[in-house]
């Protein structure tokens, strides 16, 4: 759904290919507590920081896990909704908080349930 996918951008109506291209871990290449997932976004690079507190807070109200092909279709989605939205402004890093990782991952769980049963 958002290894590889194209989307609209709001303010210039341009199509923006966007694709996923890794994940590390934050805290070995900037000390964060966090899952950097990157996707070259119309060529240039954009970096989605997911907090690690929201895997906790997954499995707690779960008791499942966010892998990390999960961790990617999250981040995807963020991207392809601020590009679409007009949020998405040229930054190279987007920090998402605990409930914005959640409410993404609860909406690709969503989307993924709803192509299943198509």
């Amino acid at each position: 759904m958002y290894e590889d996918f194209r989307v609209k951008d709001r303010w210039s109506g341009q199509d923006v290919h966007c694709l996923f291209q890794a994940i590390i871990t934050a805290i070995s290449t900037r000390h964060a507590d966090a899952v950097d997932v990157k996707f070259l976004a119309g060529g240039r690079p954009v970096w989605i920081a997911l907090p690690h507190a929201a895997w906790g807070e997954y499995n707690k109200r779960s008791g499942k896990i966010i892998t990390d092909p999960l961790a990617a279709q999250i981040a995807g989605r963020f991207l392809k909704t601020a590009i679409e939205s007009g949020e998405e402004d040229g930054r190279e890093m987007y920090n998402l908080t605990v409930a914005e990782t959640l409410e993404h991952l609860d909406a690709v769980m969503q989307e993924y349930a709803t192509a299943s049963a198509v």
